[in-house]
């Protein structure tokens, strides 16, 4: 199995554009402090870095 990490959201997407509601959305994440652990592909770790002033990311160690 690949590196996984843990994504939390950490500040609210009130007042910010649709398109990054929409990354935090699509990284499966809803309210404040809500988290999901999502496969480290290079697609999840974009996103990450679109939102990245809007979450924090753990390494999961396996």
């Amino acid at each position: 199995m690949g590196k996984e990490i843990k994504v939390t959201l950490v500040r609210s997407t009130i007042g910010r554009n649709k398109r990054q509601r929409e990354t935090v959305k699509s990284l499966g994440l809803g309210k404040i402090n809500s988290s999901a652990i999502q496969k480290a592909t290079p697609d999840i770790l974009g996103k990450v870095k679109a939102v990245s002033h809007l979450v924090k990311v753990e390494d999961i160690s396996e």
